[in-house]
């Protein structure tokens, strides 16, 4: 019990240590970005009085540490800050933006898991015969294309050629369950590569789990090999897997970028991406945070999954 304490503890330092440089990055990489936000919002025949004014409006004027200290300080009380552009609150951006990341997010896990288990077990239990090398050699396959040339081959041939589906959600807005078939072709890319890492991850787990010395211990009792797979050698198999699906949630949540400006999707990539445009660095350091804080929360979280289902391993690390 010592030994979780301990290891909880530290995880939950060096999550906090994590927060904290992200934060750090994040301001020192936006405040170092060429150009100058007071410039861009003075037009396109700028006024240096006007520029002076709009940086003294803006607070751009004072020194780093000063605005530094402001930021961290409105994060604790919840404000990311007002948009250069818009004067939307930040906050807003983030709201109706994490809507439709969320649920293509969520719809893509909901496919991934029952399926990259399902075809881990699968080619682990027929392990060097026909269907493991099938699934092996199309899962490396898929993998090795990219998903904006995926993304733009799906387009080209079921919205194109085939009229199955639309080849964008423009129409849709942020309401997305009200044109559900522009759905289909988004989760297919993303749910490509993740199925693909997902399933090879499984099958060498279960392979090596399968392979162990309490495995071979259950059947020399007799216990039925359907048991041993699901009850004994499973859940051990599932510890790498929790791990590399918490990247897996987090690359969705946070690296949906090229996935929908393929597919004109109003989440939080395009939201990143116009504010990157327009050098709105408020909206780009308040997504960028809420990203990396994601980024700590979920591998924390599956740091402590692993260590609750591989108690062994977690005592030592």
């Amino acid at each position: 019990m010592s030994g979780l304490r301990s290891f909880v503890t530290r995880r939950l330092l060096l999550g906090a240590g994590q927060t904290t440089a992200v934060l750090l990055l994040v301001f020192a990489l936006t405040d170092a970005l060429p150009g100058d936000a007071a410039v861009a919002l003075a037009g396109d025949q700028p006024d240096p009085a006007r520029i002076k004014a709009i940086r003294q409006t803006l607070h751009l004027d004072r020194p780093a540490h000063e605005r530094l200290a402001d930021w961290a300080v409105s994060l604790l009380h919840g404000d990311f800050g007002t948009s250069l552009t818009s004067g939307r609150p930040v906050g807003q951006y983030l709201t109706d933006g994490f809507g439709p990341t969320l649920l293509l997010a969520g719809l893509t896990l909901v496919l991934l898991v029952p399926t990259g288990l399902g075809l881990g077990v699968l080619a682990a239990r027929h392990e060097g015969r026909l269907v493991d090398r099938l699934i092996s050699s199309v899962t490396l396959a898929v993998y090795a294309v990219p998903e904006f040339a995926l993304g733009v081959l799906l387009v080209l041939v079921f919205a194109l050629r085939l009229g199955w589906l639309p080849p964008t959600a423009v129409g849709s807005g942020a309401d997305l369950l009200a044109q559900p078939a522009a759905l289909v072709l988004p989760v297919m890319v993303l749910l490509s590569r993740p199925v693909c890492s997902l399933t090879r991850l499984v099958r060498a787990s279960m392979i090596d789990a399968l392979a162990s010395p309490y495995a071979a211990h259950a059947r020399r009792y007799g216990v039925p090999g359907a048991r041993v797979r699901y009850l004994h050698a499973l859940p051990n198999a599932l510890a790498p897997a929790v791990q590399q699906l918490a990247r897996t949630i987090d690359w969705l949540l946070c690296g949906v970028i090229v996935v929908e400006a393929l597919f004109v999707i109003p989440g939080l990539g395009t939201v990143l991406l116009n504010a990157v445009a327009e050098r709105d660095v408020p909206v780009v350091q308040g997504l960028a945070v809420v990203f990396g804080v994601l980024t700590v929360v979920l591998n924390l979280g599956a740091d402590l999954l692993a260590h609750r289902l591989t108690p062994r391993a977690g005592v030592t690390a």
